[in-house]
């Protein structure tokens, strides 16, 4: 029997004319129908499916009608059929983020790629790093911190010169964004399974908002964040194109 196919598009023209021609050549169904969702447009719309069906059965498969595409496959309207039967997959633990804002209200969030916190204000933040219960760092005055999955170790967190991480491996990476003190700080490598801890200090004098992913939550005073190993992301990529050849090669370009 032929695959039952969802197609999803970003807003951007580029991706919803694709997704039309899509549809023309191999119909459509609804996403709780579908075997495969087809994703169409950038990373940051991967990273909105992936969310938005998580509780669906079915895999997403990635072209890139976007920008980036670190998530994506190469775009073409001919042979799909074929390509999603090849086609390989990659499984992924989002982190689970609960963040309490100044007015003592607690918030829920899923980031396949890193949560991030970040300076809200012209100060630079203040935070007390504990990990599994236990006060690794006093005070790491900079301008913001993150901690990454190995899906997530290219984004953000390769930008703030943080490790690539590869796709198998049990690790986190926690990694400071522009440290004053202490001066140069780079982060640290994690277990999966360590649950971090970031307390705001001046949280009233230097503001401090946190991001899983697309999500904000502004004037956070406390972030907790840990692998959530009950939710399972699955990405399917072309032979050959998977997560792993990426990560690695990512570090040699």
């Amino acid at each position: 029997m032929p695959l039952k196919i969802a197609f999803a598009a970003s807003r951007a023209p580029v991706a919803q004319t694709a997704r039309a021609a899509l549809i023309a050549r191999y119909g459509d169904v609804p996403m709780v129908e579908a075997d495969i969702i087809v994703a169409l447009g950038g990373d940051g719309f991967m990273l909105q499916t992936l969310h938005g069906t998580q509780g669906l059965a079915a895999p997403v498969y990635g072209m890139n009608r976007g920008t980036i595409g670190f998530l994506m496959n190469e775009y073409s309207e001919t042979g799909l059929e074929a390509r999603l039967e090849a086609a390989e997959e990659a499984d992924l633990n989002p982190l689970s983020m609960t963040a309490w804002d100044r007015d003592g209200r607690e918030h829920h969030a899923l980031a396949i790629n890193e949560v991030s916190l970040l300076r809200a204000g012209p100060q630079a933040a203040k935070l007390r790093i504990t990990v599994d219960g236990r006060l690794r760092m006093e005070e790491l005055v900079c301008d913001g911190a993150l901690v990454a999955t190995p899906a997530g170790s290219t984004a953000y967190n390769y930008s703030a010169h943080g490790p690539v991480l590869p796709i198998g491996s049990d690790v986190l990476a926690l990694t400071a964004v522009a440290a004053f003190r202490p001066r140069r700080w780079r982060g640290a490598l994690l277990p999966k399974i360590a649950k971090v801890r970031f307390d705001v200090q001046e949280h009233e004098k230097r503001p401090v908002m946190a991001e899983a992913d697309s999500r904000s939550i502004r004037y956070v005073t406390s972030v907790e964040i840990q692998s959530d190993p009950t939710v399972e992301h699955r990405i399917l990529f072309d032979p050959g194109h998977g997560l792993e050849e990426r990560l690695i090669s990512e570090q040699f370009n």
